[in-house]
């Protein structure tokens, strides 16, 4: 399987995908988080190699690890020349919401629409208490997927308890409005912290990314980030750089995202 080397299968699962899927993720670098078609052709090679793990499946995130988007093209982009190598397309969409919001777009026009096989459509991050969920949009793509999902302990028992959730979020625009106001709060942070740099009341702070869907990406001066997070939780991006992830969810107050940046004005100009 091939994937950036940012995307969270690889990062951030302690090597379930490889011990439990029992397949070689095949990473490639990327500075925003996306792959391209040229990306893909880095690994995409060594077919009837028996020494190669076999390239079959490229996997992307929408929204990224970065918090980037990819358009409805780049995803097309991708799909046909994942297809024309004889590889399906998986896109994990733990925050696809928001890349909907943030792109104003359908689901269907970024994936099934584009020549996605597989979606992993995202719950927990968008209002859910627990539930995530495969959707096959290219039935050839999940052969043995059912007996699969049972033998890796996936099949949940009384699972009309987690479709609930998912069919509350989707029946109406729950789901949408979620993904927009979780975008909007990380705008509101990303605005503020540029408004304060302006006017000199918050100091030594920059960006890595651009905030496209509901992450803040920044670099902090020495010593900040411990600071601050002695009262407002977040995580390490890159601590050799001082890079921080911020990110704004459903239920992100504006009060929130106030009182972070005030605190964070006092931080840096104290």
């Amino acid at each position: 399987m091939i994937s950036a080397s940012t995307a969270h299968i690889h990062v951030d699962e302690g090597g379930a995908p490889e011990r439990i899927g029992g397949f070689k993720l095949l990473t490639v670098p990327t500075d925003d988080g996306k792959l391209t078609p040229e990306l893909v052709d880095r690994e995409a090679w060594g077919w009837g190699d028996e020494h190669r793990a076999q390239p079959l499946v490229v996997s992307i995130t929408q929204s990224t690890e970065l918090g980037t988007l990819y358009t409805a093209e780049e995803i097309t982009a991708l799909a046909d020349h994942a297809h024309e190598r004889g590889m399906k397309l998986h896109v994990d969409g733990a925050r696809i919401s928001n890349a909907a919001a943030a792109l104003d777009l359908p689901l269907r026009a970024f994936t099934r629409d584009a020549g996605v096989d597989v979606l992993s459509f995202g719950g927990t991050k968008n209002g859910a208490m627990l539930g995530e969920a495969v959707v096959v949009l290219n039935p050839e793509a999940s052969d043995g997927l059912i007996y699969s999902r049972k033998y890796n302990m996936q099949l949940s028992s009384k699972m009309r308890f987690v479709s609930a959730q998912l069919i509350a979020l989707l029946e109406g625009d729950l789901w949408l409005r979620n993904a927009r106001h979780s975008n909007a709060m990380a705008q509101r942070l990303r605005n503020a912290v540029e408004a304060g740099l302006a006017d000199g009341s918050i100091r030594g702070v920059g960006f890595t990314q651009p905030t496209q869907a509901n992450g803040v990406f920044a670099t902090l001066p020495d010593g900040i980030a411990d600071r601050l997070r002695e009262s407002f939780r977040f995580y390490d991006w890159d601590a050799s750089r001082n890079e921080v992830r911020w990110m704004c969810s459903f239920d992100t107050q504006e009060s929130d995202v106030d009182a972070f940046v005030a605190e964070l004005a006092r931080l840096t100009t104290t």
